[in-house]
């Protein structure tokens, strides 16, 4: 079993569902990473983020990308999200459908394993 969960009760994911022009995948990650570990990143500055977010590909459609990543609060991360398209990242330009395709879903987590049920995991 794991050390912990993915996710803790009560705080909310956001999950970014987006496809990248074909032929620019690996641009994009480049891109992104780039954008994302630079210390302009506004998202990175709240401290409302509880974890970082992970980029994933599809594994059966290698231009479909998922971004998630967990936050204490919705409109936190909302208020930040303008501010963060403003800047004009590069790896957005990317994306199909632009700034506009880059909008999250939020999912609020309902469940996570408990500590203590961790531990005795663990301990076996």
């Amino acid at each position: 079993m794991a050390d912990e969960p993915l996710a803790t009760k009560g705080n909310w994911l956001h999950i970014y569902d987006f496809k990248v022009k074909p032929g620019c995948e690996e641009e994009f990650i480049r891109l992104f990473e780039a954008f994302d570990y630079g210390a302009d990143n506004p998202m990175h500055t709240s401290a409302a983020q509880v974890k970082d977010g992970v980029l994933c590909r599809d594994e059966h459609d290698p231009s479909r990308f998922f971004l998630i990543a967990e936050w204490r609060s919705i409109e936190e991360h909302g208020r930040i999200l303008p501010i963060l398209k403003d800047m004009r990242p590069a790896f957005i330009g990317l994306i199909e459908g632009g700034a506009a395709a880059f909008k999250p879903r939020y999912v609020e987590v309902v469940m996570s394993t408990p500590e203590h049920i961790l531990k005795a995991a663990k301990a076996i």
